[in-house]
């Protein structure tokens, strides 16, 4: 046997195409080489892949639309709130008066922030700065309480860092990104009225609070574990462990009313809290909200302050260009209107007809999985009756909302001829949104929120509504087209509902019920075998070299697990119909086809939970026993993995 080639994630060099590869040798390579020869990668995005070929169609359609609104050459379709979307879209369009203002929108902000004299001047304006959506160095979320998701609750987090994840910091490339950051973030303070020498002490301090703060937060692979999160804190407990900064005054400030208890998703941060907001680091914490602020308000600015504040964010992604004016226009407003932005396309261009098929191969999923779960030799009776009981209890959400949620109604869009800038409305969008949050803390849960709006080309999984999203955008070639074979259809969209449905029954879901309550619902003897293979899944991945990066097998094993599940339900189902083997797994392959520039590479690696798309293709497909018989793939062959190897979990 050539040892070389029983590798996981099949032979070769996975991101150099290889046309004539034998899908038996690299499924991924076989079916993508010619088209990531000839594929290239837009001079204003990272990389470019299946996901993104339908986001550029989805982008073309609408930026026309808004810029005929605009222009007065179509009327704004009758949809909630759209012809605020407009208003903003024309706001944002307008460099002229943009490169006119300059720095003039951002100066009583910056002023505010730098009018902050001392700690106890902070102690004192905190509350104020969080309800005007300012970054602190902590902060503050409502959504539902994982253990009885009808009712809100508060959640307190730590902050934010400059680089993407805590592992970025130990990384070689660690001190050349900050350093970009450094510089940019030195320019934009000076081109926004500030002496060099004061653009420079702020920077330098801003730079040693997240050196300090980047060693106590989470890093992504512990973001990973969902329910790790669950660390419920009386109120009064909580406040005492804050000794420096007086949070029994922010809450209640904050908040008007301040409930009985906190969810802790950040124990480590909160422990560290004390050491970290004081009296000692109050000019190093002075220093990163104002970095923080001039780095995330240059995009509403002139074109030089989007030119200045380019050279981070390019380090991080490798991108060429920058994103041209019209397309910047056209994705502020659809950031700040995004499920108005998403019912208008799911209205305009999504089928009722491609929406009633697609319910159909949930539905059909939903049997198959049913099936698995019946049929599993792993699982107990009493277990298998729970799970086909949060099964059946999923909620499906597809296409559009039929109601856009109630934040929409709030927003208000002040035209230029009322004294309105870009930045204003921006600024207006955030603190509504801030002010709505905090509201929800003494309402009941909404379920019917949408967690994607209909444009976007995704799809998800919400373990606290146990909801399935799939939003129109997604619903198209090569994921799903009505043309299409149906064994393509369930290599593709198949396998994306399989997947989510799967979500329901990860490492993260399976602590979950049927209500979205975290609960245990399972023997402890199951859950013992469910972890075993958990880790199974972890194994199989862990290590796996891609280009420039290793990746980490605990941090990605959620989505793992759902790719598994996923692809496995729809072999079965595309069994059941006798459909064509070798077109699913043609299809599952072309649905993940990816080039990717190597700076956005690691940048991804470090924070996705999901693997990169080409070995989610090649290293799922060696654990399918279909897969072998399809292309009869045998030992010594570059996709054969040891039966002892594989992985099956659903």
């Amino acid at each position: 046997m050539n040892n070389k080639m029983a590798v996981r994630g099949g032979a070769g060099d996975i991101l150099e195409p290889k046309v004539g590869t034998r899908p038996q040798d690299n499924l991924y390579l076989a079916v993508n080489s010619e088209w990531l020869e000839n594929v290239k990668i837009p001079s204003d995005r990272s990389r470019i892949a299946s996901f993104d070929n339908i986001d550029l169609d989805v982008e073309k359609k609408l930026m026309k639309d808004f810029a005929d609104f605009a222009d007065g050459k179509k009327e704004v379709a009758d949809v909630p709130n759209l012809k605020k979307a407009v208003e903003l879209y024309k706001l944002a369009r307008d460099f002229k008066r943009r490169d006119e203002d300059g720095a003039k929108p951002i100066q009583a902000d910056l002023a505010l922030l730098e009018g902050i004299r001392d700690f106890a001047d902070f102690n004192l304006k905190a509350p104020d700065l969080f309800k005007a959506a300012f970054a602190l160095p902590f902060s503050f979320d409502v959504d539902a309480d994982m253990k009885n998701t009808k009712i809100n609750v508060l959640q307190f987090f730590g902050s934010s860092i400059f680089l993407p994840d805590t592992t970025t910091y130990k990384t070689d490339a660690a001190q050349k990104l900050l350093d970009v950051l450094k510089k940019q973030s030195i320019e934009l303070l000076k081109m926004a009225g500030l002496s060099a020498g004061q653009a420079e002490e702020y920077v330098d301090d801003a730079m040693k609070f997240d050196d300090k703060v980047s060693k106590v937060v989470k890093s992504s692979e512990e973001w990973a574990d969902y329910p790790a999160m669950y660390n419920p804190m009386p109120i009064s407990d909580f406040e005492k462990k804050i000794t420096n900064f007086k949070m029994d005054y922010f809450l209640k400030e904050a908040l008007g009313e301040v409930p009985d208890r906190v969810i802790v998703a950040e124990p480590r941060y909160l422990d560290h809290f004390d050491e970290l907001i004081n009296e000692d680091n109050f000019d190093e914490i002075k220093g990163w909200m104002i970095v923080k602020f001039i780095n995330g308000v240059a995009s509403y600015l002139s074109q030089d302050f989007r030119e200045a504040s380019f050279p981070f964010s390019q380090a991080l992604s490798g991108q060429p260009e920058l994103q041209s004016q019209e397309k910047q226009a056209y994705h502020l407003a659809n950031g700040i209107f995004s499920e108005v932005v998403g019912v208008y396309y799911g209205k305009t261009y999504f089928g009722e007809d491609a929406k009633k098929d697609v319910l159909s191969m949930i539905h059909k999923m939903l049997d198959v999985y049913e099936e698995r779960i019946k049929n599993n030799d792993w699982l107990s009776e009493e277990t298998k009756h729970k799970a086909i009981v949060k099964l059946r209890a999923l909620i499906l959400k597809i296409g559009y909302p039929d109601k856009i949620e109630e934040i929409y109604d709030r927003l208000h869009v002040t035209p230029a001829s009322e004294g309105g800038s870009l930045y204003s409305n921006a600024r207006a969008a955030e603190i509504e949104q801030v002010k709505y949050n905090v509201e929800k803390l003494h309402k009941p849960v909404d379920r019917s929120v949408w967690l994607m709006p209909g444009n976007l080309v995704n799809a998800c999984y919400d373990p606290q509504r146990n909801d399935l999203t799939f939003p129109a955008a997604i619903l198209q070639a090569p994921f799903y087209d009505l043309k299409q074979d149906r064994a393509e259809n369930f290599g593709g969209i198949g396998t994306v509902i399989a997947h989510e449905v799967s979500h329901a029954f990860d490492n993260n879901g399976a602590q979950f019920d049927e209500y979205g309550n975290m609960k245990n619902w399972w023997t402890d003897a199951d859950y013992a075998e469910f972890k075993k293979r958990t880790q199974a899944e972890i194994d199989l991945f862990d290590g796996i070299k891609y280009g420039p990066v290793t990746l980490n097998g605990k941090q990605i094993v959620s989505e793992n697990i759902a790719d598994q599940g996923g692809l496995t339900a729809a072999v079965q189902a595309n069994k059941g119909e006798n459909g064509d083997m070798k077109k699913l797994f043609e299809n599952f392959a072309r649905i993940w086809a990816n080039k990717q520039l190597t700076e956005s590479i690691k940048t991804q690696v470090s924070v996705d939970v999901h693997a990169p798309g080409p070995e989610r293709v090649n290293v799922q497909s060696q654990c399918q026993e279909e897969f072998y018989k399809a292309f009869d793939v045998k030992e010594g062959d570059g996709m054969w993995l040891d039966p002892e190897k594989r992985v099956v979990i659903w």
